[in-house]
């Protein structure tokens, strides 16, 4: 294996002489400011920035409607939303008070059934209180008559 040969240097410095002579050329070579072609390539690239920025500004302002088009349609629901539950409290008040309006009924029934009753099971007493009276009364006057 052959041994490594590295630059000396004075082969470093004509290297580096170069490189610099190079960028220096490329440097000098570039057109000027006022150069035709430097000034429509800069004027495309401000077109170009300038639909780039409207582009974002469409999309922004596309952003920005459908945030509120989204927020309107969140309001629109809340507010159906607060609506049926009104109209489904309403609902549940009439039944709240159709059921009261039943119990106090059946309340009633109950109260009038049992005073019925009660006039029912008097007059059954009274007839069996009467029935038995007229039995002694009766029993009384059969054994007056054998006497």
């Amino acid at each position: 294996m052959p041994a490594f040969k590295g630059a000396n240097l004075q082969d470093r410095q004509k290297s580096a002489a170069e490189a610099r002579k190079a960028l220096l050329e490329k440097f000098k070579a570039r057109p000027a400011a006022d150069d035709p072609e430097v000034i429509a390539r800069e004027t495309e690239r401000r077109e170009i920035a300038a639909a780039r920025e409207a582009r974002e500004a469409e999309r922004e302002a596309r952003r920005q409607a459908e945030a509120a088009e989204k927020a309107r349609l969140e309001a629109v629901r809340q507010a159906e939303m607060l609506a049926r539950e009104a109209q489904e409290e309403q609902v549940r008040e009439v039944e709240r008070a159709a059921e009261a309006v039943r119990l106090e009924r059946e309340a009633q029934d109950a109260v009038e059934l049992k005073a019925l009753m009660e006039v029912e099971k008097k007059a059954e007493r009274d007839a069996r209180y009467a029935a038995r009276k007229n039995r002694k009364a009766q029993t009384k006057s059969e054994q007056r008559a054998y006497r």
